[in-house]
């Protein structure tokens, strides 16, 4: 594991070069300038100790560049899975650079030192790339070796040398090492530096109060720092790169970011580079004869390099820092972001345009201008262009630039230009791109009903890295992984949809990959006062802004605005019977900045069509401290004022509408889309599961039962059991719905559903004697779901006439929970049905009104009170307000059914068919009240 982690230092240490060098690993005592470490003392150590033991860095540098590279570490084999991570010991190094030798290996049991180097054992070098599936070509090797006889509780101690040195550098030097934080215990750890006197060496760690130590040794300065460090400031996860604190040491003998310029300056100087007659001569005079256009020039030659030339980093023979000649990039048809970019400057210099290489840093950001000048600090390089004044950022690892696209400017913050006169870093400037990374059209076709499944269809026109990324993997994918790649980019604009239909293509002439998905979702339109409202905002929703800045330290860091992020979603919504009543709420316009955002939206509301449009671009911002509260306002203000479309307040419940949307073929477009997706998919459970709950939801449960049934030959559980003994029950397949029930219980005793699904249908069917005992085994149980059974219980005993033991066991449960509102219902319930103390009904009904959240089936309950009181317009009033809290609740259908069909209403029978759709059983239900239309 240490060994592990000393490799995380070497990948960042800035070692780049040739050295005179082997690719055999050497076997040599530690140099003489190294300062040991304390003795381990394997008596010393137990259970509690530290599994990092020993942690020990040190390095020397030479005044012709070379750098020495030493490192001890021990580490405890505290668990079988710390012998299989730390087991085989791996190390690479590049031998073109330097050599790899090995001082220690030793396991320390106790007081035993088992010296494994004299045992005769001996590394391995393997002749790979490590990175090739990463399009790295590092020229690293590695040597492992695994460690025969390792226990747990033994210690692995191993100490080895990387010798590096760079010519490219001229003399220059420069090294960067990882520190390790507070939170890792080590019983010693420690970074020292060595480097001569005469060197005008700078170092810099980031870190506050580091423990360090400085002065001479002989003809060498030295620097110790003590780790691990001590505890650090948090500083806010919303903070600018420029305000964290990485935990690293780099120390370096450049001077000025004017010096690292003229020293990498001449590595992409272009003269001569392109060679006249040459295959990419000719490719440079087909773009000058194309256009004198210098922009479209430009644009060509930039396409090219992106397009035509694979990525591939190459990092040994002076890899790091010197770019392949341009004609060796063509050739090869590969190269990294060096020699693209050198290939790119030399095609535009050869057609008049001034360009020239620029070093930036893709994971610094802003925090590059406080790190200590060197080429280490780099880790990419773009090119830099003029045309009319006008600077160009053009990077040629990138992906599907266009002319529309040359003013784009990557977000890397600060570059550094290799050219004549160059002094200091250049600030990058933060804006949007011309056109969006994702501009996504979502269409969702509401037509059939608000309250029904709807299919939508997603077209993604996006750009950039990531889609490239997702055009290489979906080809080489299985189609199922390749789907699922698509739709984690697809549903964030569909949320809670199912996507069934996918294809994806890409458009040379634009660079853009165009992604489109058809699918079925069912919109969230909820209940709001007397109103059922949805929410289309695609920038709001979700985003919150509550950055943390009370603290004293905090105050003068300002807050990101994110990754660089450039989006429109444009939601076209096609709303039922033309769109009659509905209209949009909250902010139909955006402001041009929130919390740093840059927004735009438009809306249109035409034809029983809503269309939105939203255009979002986060990154390019920072919120200065004291904007925060403003801003912080703004976005609670937005937020209370979120977009929604309204739907009219006689929306039509779906049982109002459902025979004719069927008789009409509404629903076809959705079945259409769930036959798909079972074509798709023939041996998978959910997919049958789906469009059987779809035609539940359109009360077409004969449709739905050959569904269930094939799930359960699929993949049988206890929730499809219980669904389909629902149907059966509601087709009038008692025998059916009680074996179903069984097999539920069976596979989920705790199935409470379940439980009320069997013992409701032993009970009309002449098993009320085992349905008591299968609910009151339950409450004898106890338990949370106490009170669920103890109703159950309670209606079981007045069905079979066993009313006050039934109203003793919820006086029972009230005097524990007095404030129960569903104990109040079943109580006002029962003595409504029964006829029972019906003051006494109505009170618990009143207050169980009062105390619940979602009272309609308990204002159904107390209408049932005011009906057996004779009160029947208070009943009436009762069912409607009922209804107006869930229009598709049966029960209350039913009760106006009944009350309207004794006035003479005609609407009595509507109510009783739309109740008997919801409920087929529902009349054998209420004649075991005495009521009967």
């Amino acid at each position: 594991m240490l060994a592990r982690i000393f490799v995380v230092a070497l990948a960042l240490l800035g070692f780049v070069g040739v050295a005179h060098a082997g690719d055999k690993v050497l076997y040599q005592a530690a140099p003489d300038w190294v300062t040991p470490a304390p003795p381990i003392d394997g008596t010393k150590l137990n259970g509690s100790s530290p599994m990092f033991i020993l942690f020990d860095q040190q390095q020397r540098m030479s005044t012709d560049g070379q750098v020495w590279g030493y490192a001890n570490l021990a580490t405890r084999m505290s668990s079988p899975q710390m012998l299989t991570a730390a087991g085989t010991i791996t190390l690479p190094w590049s031998p073109e650079k330097g050599d790899l030798i090995i001082h220690t290996v030793e396991i320390i049991r106790g007081t035993e030192h088992i010296d494994l180097i004299k045992a005769g054992q001996r590394f391995n070098v393997l002749q790979r790339e490590q990175m090739l599936e990463r399009a790295m070509l590092n020229g690293l090797l590695t040597a492992t070796l695994p460690v025969e006889g390792l226990r747990v509780g033994d210690v692995l101690h191993i100490s080895f040398s990387i010798t590096q040195k760079d010519p490219v550098l001229g003399g220059n030097f420069q090294t960067v090492m990882p520190l390790l934080p507070e939170q890792i215990r080590v019983n010693y750890g420690r970074v020292r530096l060595l480097w001569p006197k005469a060197m005008d060496l700078h170092w810099r760690t980031y870190v506050k109060d580091p423990v360090t130590q400085t002065g001479d040794t002989g003809d060498y300065r030295e620097l110790t720092l003590t780790m691990p460090l001590p505890k650090q400031p948090e500083v806010p996860g919303d903070a600018p790169m420029r305000f964290q604190r990485p935990s690293i040491i780099e120390a370096t003998d450049f001077g000025s970011w004017g010096a690292v310029a003229a020293r990498m300056t001449p590595l992409f100087s272009s003269e001569g580079k392109i060679a006249p007659g040459s295959p990419l001569a000719a490719e440079v005079a087909k773009i000058a004869k194309a256009t004198p256009d210098p922009r479209l020039r430009t644009a060509m030659a930039l396409r090219l390099v992106q397009d035509e030339i694979r990525y591939l980093f190459r990092g040994m023979d002076d890899g790091n820092y010197v770019p392949q000649t341009p004609a060796q990039t063509w050739e090869l048809r590969f190269g990294d972001c060096k020699a693209k970019t050198m290939l790119l400057v030399a095609m535009l210099r050869a057609l008049g345009i001034e360009a020239d290489a620029a070093l930036t840093s893709m994971s610094a950001g802003d925090l590059l201008p406080q790190r200590l000048p060197m080429p280490g600090a780099f880790d990419h390089v773009i090119t830099r262009a003029v045309i009319g004044g006008d600077v160009l950022w053009l990077d040629g690892t990138a992906n599907d630039a266009r002319l529309a696209d040359l003013n784009d400017v990557p977000p890397f913050r600060y570059a550094l230009p290799l050219r004549a006169g160059v002094t200091d870093l250049v600030a990058l400037p933060m804006r949007a791109n011309a056109r969006p990374d994702a501009d996504v059209t979502v269409e969702i076709d509401q037509r059939a009903g608000i309250g029904f499944t709807a299919p939508f269809t997603v077209t993604a026109k996006m750009r950039g890295g990531m889609t490239s990324m997702v055009r290489m993997a979906t080809a080489s994918m299985e189609s199922e992984q390749a789907n699922s790649m698509i739709d984690i980019l697809v549903m964030p604009y569909v949320f809670g949809g199912t996507v069934v239909d996918r294809k994806m293509s890409y458009d040379e002439e634009s660079g853009v990959t165009t992604i489109t998905a058809s699918g079925y979702v069912d919109m969230s339109w909820t209940k709001d006062g007397e109103h059922y409202k949805v929410g289309l905002d695609t920038v709001l929703d979700g985003f919150n802004f509550t950055p943390d800045r009370a603290r004293a330290a905090w105050k003068d860091i300002p807050v990101t605005t994110g990754e660089f992020a450039n989006k429109r979603v444009r939601v076209v919504l096609r709303l039922p019977d033309g769109g009659r009543g509905f209209t949009l709420e909250g902010d139909q316009t955006l402001p041009p900045v929130l919390a740093g955002m840059q927004l735009a939206r438009s809306t249109a509301m035409a034809d029983g069509v809503i269309t939105i449009e939203d255009r979002a671009v986060t990154g390019v911002a920072e919120i200065v401290p004291a904007d925060i509260p403003a801003a912080r306002q703004q976005v609670t203000r937005a937020k209370a004022r979120i977009l929604r479309a309204s739907a009219p307040i006689d929306s039509p419940p779906n049982w109002q509408t459902v025979e004719a949307l069927r008789r009409a073929k509404a629903f076809d477009p959705v079945l259409a889309m769930f036959a798909k997706r079972i074509a798709n998919k023939p041996d998978d459970a959910e997919t049958y599961t789906a469009r059987a709950v779809f035609n539940m939801t359109i009360y077409d449960r004969k449709a739905a039962l050959p569904d269930i049934d094939k799930a359960i030959e699929i993949a049988p559980s206890a929730e499809l059991y219980l669904q389909r003994s629902i149907l059966r029950s509601a087709l009038g397949n008692d025998a059916g719905a009680i074996d179903d029930a069984r097999a539920a219980l069976d596979l989920d005793p705790g199935l409470g559903r379940g439980v009320t699904q069997l013992t409701d249908l032993l009970a009309e069917n002449g098993g009320l004697e085992e349905a008591l005992a299968m609910v009151s085994e339950r409450v004898e149980n106890g338990g949370k779901e106490k009170n669920f059974y103890l109703i159950q219980q309670a209606l079981l005993l007045s069905r079979g006439g066993r009313v006050p033991e039934g109203l003793a066991l919820l006086d029972a449960a009230l005097t524990t929970d007095p404030r129960d509102p569903w104990l109040l219902n079943n109580r006002c319930w029962i003595k409504a049905t029964m006829k029972i103390d019906l003051e006494g009904a109505l009170k618990d009904c009143t207050l169980g009104i009062e105390l619940a959240d979602n009272p309609a089936n308990i204002v159904d309950s107390r209408a049932m009170v005011y009906y057996r009181m004779g009160r029947i317009d208070e009943a009436l009033a009762e069912l409607d307000a009922a209804l107006k809290q869930d229009p598709n609740q049966a029960a209350s259908l039913f009760m106006r059914g009944v009350i309207r069909r004794e006035r003479g209403d005609k609407r009595g029978d509507a109510d009783l068919a739309a109740a008997r759709l919801i409920s087929p059983r529902i009349d054998r239900e209420y004649a075991h009240y005495g009521i009967k239309p």
